[in-house]
């Protein structure tokens, strides 16, 4: 926002420089991007009046003119200007001025002939317009010659180019950077009133009336009939106040609410109330706030005809369209010299309403900036006053009516009470940069941070006891969107005593840094699937709507990314596919990230790891070519992944996940907990995507795999030397169930054999001839070994019968060998 200095110096008494005024403010939060000396634009250009303009001999668009400048002989200037005549004041720039603007130092020449001592200037050479038709024309009657033309045009003035940060809202006006001023130079503050009774009742030829069916999106709206006004030009002062905030000026009444949304931060929009009339051909009005229909569109003020969308927030004259609500008013409604009869706007819109219906039309204004970080309720009134008090005085005419609707009655009353602690403050800041010889010690104390508070405008009751400080603190309206903590007021604490005042403290001793358990499990997990061949991958958690359980976002970007991920599996499986569509092959792949849903009314998160697979390693035996991974070879990969981690998951068989194939799905667990799923892509899925059959994916719960890669036994890994013993291997083949898996029997082998059984190896599976019905026959390889002596059959063969008898008593095999 750009701050005039000239006009703060009306709210708030400044007595620094406006470079220290800067610096306090940066220092403050308020960063000041470029100070914009105006002075120096017009340093030597005083006031003159043109005494003569005759025809310049030599040139038929130049005069040649005698100006008077309170000198003792007039100035002989060339102009060049269609404008240029008798009797007028103009600003003059004498020889030796520079006009930064446009580059130029003035000096004594000849045009065509005739000697020139000084220039006429228009505004753009003053640098207050791009382009001017000619020299600029004072209205003023008997100026003093040859004094100083900046006051006359603004340019006695400085301007603070402000950048506010989001939570500031009331820093988008004067009033709210007066307000800060005051806090941080302790000057006094001048908040201007709007005084008088304002609102002349009188019979009106309309009647008006205020009727809000979206209450959440304008929990207030004023109305205010304006009658007999006189569209005309605004006074100088007010041009060049809107001037040096970057502000056009239009007509007296549309400046006046642009003066207002600089001032009080409050946006304010004024319709031609015959236009309204003739627009819904009647006089008794209704205005009201409502979203557009999908058939509906509107011409704004800058002649764009804009097609209206769901969100779009409109404001409405017996229910037809006038104006976006908080963005951009009409056109047909528009304020014009012909208006005679105004209705005064003067609204609270919600912030996510108005951010939403400006980006649906992809149009920002400065009204639209306000609204979207929180207009102050508090002072909507005052507000409106100032208006009406202003347009009676600059265009004439009455207030004749005003309707007002309110979803809250104390709107006007919007406070917040908080608690702050003395000894939080000082634990938070730490000790103060005190020199020597001080009355307080180095803490802040109790009257400083009432001093601080109070400057901000809060209410302050103090508790004490021998142990702590305690206030309660009311926050001032225009503070209550920003405020809403104790860690808040720390802040504006710190921020208004000055965080450079406070000492910078290390800690006494240095520690080494290391990495929680939870982060180190994690940078291991990632590192075992990496070496496992597994590429990892980063998705966007906002998915599609269309899942059960689905979170959905309150305000999506875009219709695909308008819900949060249930699972990780799409995201990879897409990506697979993409892969396959740009010639880069099958992928191989895992994910770690955080998937959401409903329980209910709850929502519910979690960390999760997800991956696919869809080609075995590149081997030179087959010229280097890919080649599919079977089922088993895809488990392989996951079991080295585990083996790696030390971690013991067992699999077992199942069906309920509709993505994978049903008889190729297991599910794993780990300690008896259920930590995933693991399987081929369902058939159906493979089909749809054009994918090949081949395609494994798996996914786990992040959660069990840290909580058991970090326990304690597992966090400290035990050595054991290796046997110079030879091992002892036997073989045994059997006949068994179908329905009986691979690691039921491997667990039963394991309790049978005992400390002496080294490993288990499944080397055979074969089904179909001289197999019986419903059966497959399995040969495991078992491998026995003693660390101090090697074995003979007198130990190994008792050990292999036991386990002979525990699976035939167990899943009735019949053994083979």
């Amino acid at each position: 926002m750009r701050i005039s200095l000239n006009w703060l110096r009306e709210l708030v008494d400044i007595k620094i420089s406006p470079e220290e005024l800067a610096e306090t403010l940066t220092m403050a939060g308020f960063e000041v991007e470029e100070i914009e000396d105006r002075s120096t634009w017009a340093t030597g250009v005083v006031v003159g009046k043109i005494l003569e303009a005759n025809k310049h001999p030599n040139a038929d668009k130049l005069k040649v003119c005698q100006v008077d400048i309170g000198k003792a002989e007039p100035l002989n200037i060339v102009c060049g200007a269609s404008n240029a005549k008798a009797d007028i004041y103009v600003p003059v720039a004498t020889i030796g001025t520079y006009l930064s603007k446009i580059d130029l130092k003035i000096k004594k020449s000849k045009l065509r002939g005739v000697p020139s001592e000084g220039m006429i200037c228009s505004l753009a050479e003053l640098g207050l317009t791009k382009d001017a038709e000619g020299i600029h024309i004072f209205e003023l009657e008997n100026p003093q010659l040859g004094s100083d033309v900046r006051p006359l045009l603004g340019l006695n003035d400085v301007i603070l180019d402000l950048t506010t940060t989001a939570n500031r809202a009331d820093a988008l006006s004067m009033i709210g950077v007066a307000r800060e001023v005051a806090a941080l130079t302790g000057a006094s503050l001048r908040i201007p009133e709007a005084s008088g009774a304002l609102i002349t009742e009188q019979e009106s030829s309309s009647s008006l009336k205020i009727d809000i069916s979206e209450s959440a999106a304008c929990p207030i709206y004023i109305g205010t009939f304006i009658e007999g006004v006189k569209i005309s030009p605004s006074p100088g002062w007010l041009k060049q106040r809107l001037d040096a905030s970057g502000i056009r000026s239009i007509n007296n009444v549309v400046d006046v609410t642009n003066y207002i949304l600089l001032e009080w931060g409050q946006p304010l929009h004024g319709f031609d109330q015959d236009k309204i009339i003739a627009l819904t051909g009647n006089e008794q009005l209704t205005i009201g706030v409502r979203y557009a229909k999908s058939d509906e569109s509107l011409t704004t003020l800058d002649s764009q005809k804009r097609t209206l969308e769901a969100e779009t927030l409109l404001i409405t004259a017996n229910d037809k369209p006038v104006a976006l609500a908080g963005v951009m008013g009409g056109e047909e409604t528009e304020v014009n010299d012909n208006t005679t009869n105004l209705l005064l706007e003067a609204a609270i819109f919600a912030p996510i309403a108005i951010r939403r219906s400006a980006r649906t039309q992809g149009l920002r204004t400065e009204a639209s900036t306000r609204y979207e970080r929180g207009v102050n309720h508090a002072e909507l009134a005052l507000a409106c006053r100032r208006a009406i008090m202003l347009i009676t005085e600059l265009a004439g005419g009455k207030a004749t009516t005003q309707e007002t609707f309110s979803t809250a009655a104390d709107h006007l009353t919007v406070t917040r009470e908080l608690s702050l602690r003395l000894n939080r403050i000082n634990e938070i800041l730490g000790p103060l940069k005190r020199g020597e010889g001080t009355l307080y010690e180095s803490f802040l104390q109790p009257e400083e941070v009432e001093g601080i508070l109070t400057s901000l405008g809060c209410g302050l009751v103090r508790s004490e006891t021998t142990e702590e400080v305690v206030w309660n603190v009311t926050v001032p309206p225009y503070r209550y969107r920003d405020l809403e903590r104790e860690i808040d007021l720390i802040e504006e604490v710190a921020r208004l005593y000055g965080y450079d005042n406070f000492c910078e403290t290390l800690p006494s001793k240095s520690a080494a840094g290391y990495l929680p358990p939870e982060q180190s499990a994690v940078l291991n997990l990632r590192a075992a699937f990496r070496g496992a061949g597994l590429t990892e991958l980063m998705h966007y958690s906002l998915v599609k709507q269309g899942e059960e359980n689905q979170i959905a976002i309150a305000n999506p970007l875009f219709v695909e990314y308008s819900a949060l991920r249930t699972e990780l599996l799409s995201g990879l499986i897409d990506a697979f596919q993409y892969n396959l569509e740009q010639g880069n092959g099958a992928l191989n792949g895992f994910e770690i990230g955080r998937i959401f849903w409903k329980e209910g009314e709850k929502f519910q998160e979690a960390d999760a790891i997800a991956g696919i697979m869809g080609n075995a390693p590149k081997s030179w035996t087959l010229g280097g070519r890919e080649q599919p991974l079977s089922w088993f070879e895809a488990k392989g990969i996951l079991t080295q992944v585990f083996e790696r981690l030390y971690l013991a998951v067992e699999y077992k068989q199942t069906s309920e996940n509709s993505l994978l194939h049903p008889g190729r799905t297991a599910s794993l667990w780990l300690e008896g907990k259920s930590l995933g799923v693991f399987g081929q892509l369902h058939p159906q899925l493979r089909q749809e995507r054009e994918l090949p059959d081949e395609v494994y994916v798996f996914q786990l719960n992040l959660e069990l795999l840290l909580s058991v890669m970090t326990q304690a036994d597992m966090l400290r890994r035990k050595f054991s030397g290796y046997s110079t013993f030879p091992p002892a291997d036997r073989d045994i083949a059997f006949f068994v169930s179908v329905e009986v898996s691979v690691n039921e029997i491997k667990q039963v082998i394991s309790e049978s054999a005992g400390k002496l059984l080294e490993s288990i190896e499944l080397f055979d599976e074969y089904r179909g001839e001289n197999v019986p019905e419903g059966q497959r026959s399995l040969a495991f390889r078992l491998i026995y070994r003693m660390s101090d002596r090697t074995l003979t059959d007198a130990d190994i063969d008792p050990i292999q019968q036991k386990v002979r008898d525990a699976l035939v008593d167990k899943f009735k095999v019949n053994l083979r060998s």
